[in-house]
């Protein structure tokens, strides 16, 4: 991602060798696509690959599954096998009822789904989708994305997506790269993007991201220090230290009570003794990979959170850990800032 001018049209072009470069290489299954010509590169970009334009490039006076089959149709592909190849792709993109409308007929969305399903039907092992949902509007756009990605959960295809927005590229992308005149500035997870910038530049593009719905737990918890019902309380109270409580757990590693500091203080006063006088059940839990905008609710209560897998606890999570992460992300730019001008 970049923004216009930056070089992502170019990166992705030299790909399927659109564009030569002029030093590097370009290596897919141990193959420097750069150095292939004639029928040994076009027997690449027919079988190895996919291209979805931003403009939908359909035929208009094909219908629906002409233009889907039309790849195939290039590579002599029987007509019976190419039509079945190009329902099936049509079906993945939920267009198998249109299959025999004109492009004409469908909205800028369903066009597009066509664009895709055309690139899917030679069952590429590489998309490459160039600025593939930039001309859709807002709502089309996240159904679009919605669609790529239960697709990708399907095919495990490996796709290069260029987009100029941020929020599309954090939400879709596994790895992201981020390019300035012509160079990569950044190359990580969405998490490290986000919260491990580079550069200046890179901070000031994720300031306006809503990091909640990006950051995920795991990046926020810290280790568990379970502790046993039949623990010294005023022992158990003081090992909290800066966390807002700790667990108690079955014999399965699963949370099965919590004790926090105000509860263990209070039952202390009380002359209690023993972790179990001071335990309570009413906690929530979730899991490591979900979004800090999945549990807010539950960070609401002021409780710890206990983060489980596969049923055993794996971390916890205080609300104080949320709200220090998310402005610590929130500072990068300020501390960028500074750098530059000292």
């Amino acid at each position: 991602m970049g923004l216009s001018g930056s070089g992502k049209s170019t990166a992705i072009r030299t790909v399927n060798q659109l564009h030569s470069v002029t030093a590097g290489s370009v290596w897919v299954d141990d193959v420097d696509i750069q150095t292939l010509s004639g029928r040994a590169l076009q027997a690449v970009r027919r079988e190895k690959m996919g291209m979805v334009f931003q403009h939908f490039a359909l035929f208009p006076h094909r219908n629906v599954i002409d233009n889907v089959a039309y790849g195939l149709e290039v590579q002599g592909v029987d007509k019976t096998e190419r039509l079945n190849s190009a329902m099936e792709a049509l079906s993945l993109v939920g267009l198998q009822r249109y299959a025999m409308s004109m492009p004409s007929q469908l909205s800028g969305g369903m066009q597009q789904r066509v664009g895709l399903a055309r690139a899917l039907a030679s069952d590429p092992s590489i998309l490459l989708m160039d600025e593939a949902f930039s001309a859709l509007d807002p709502l089309i756009r996240r159904q679009m994305q919605d669609e790529l990605m239960a697709i990708q959960q399907q095919l495990k295809k490996t796709i290069l997506f260029i987009t100029h927005d941020l929020n599309e590229a954090l939400r879709i992308g596994d790895r992201v790269c981020i390019m300035r005149g012509g160079r990569v500035v950044q190359i990580g997870t969405p998490e490290e993007i986000l919260t491990k910038p580079a550069s200046g530049y890179v901070a000031e593009f994720v300031q306006d991201v809503d990091q909640g719905r990006v950051i995920e737990v795991q990046e926020v918890m810290v280790e568990p220090a379970p502790i046993a019902a039949t623990d010294s309380l005023a022992t158990a109270v003081r090992s909290i230290e800066d966390r807002a409580g700790v667990f108690v757990l079955d014999s399965n590693g699963a949370p099965e009570a919590m004790l926090t500091v105000a509860d263990g203080l209070d039952a202390l006063e009380r002359g209690a003794s023993v972790v179990s006088e001071a335990l309570r059940t009413d906690f929530e839990r979730c899991g490591p990979r979900q979004t800090l905008n999945e549990i807010y609710a539950f960070a609401g209560r002021g409780l710890p959170i206990a983060v489980v897998e596969e049923g055993k606890l794996v971390g916890n999570l205080d609300p104080r850990h949320i709200m220090e992460e998310l402005g610590r992300v929130e500072s990068l730019i300020d501390s960028f800032e500074r750098e530059v001008f000292l």
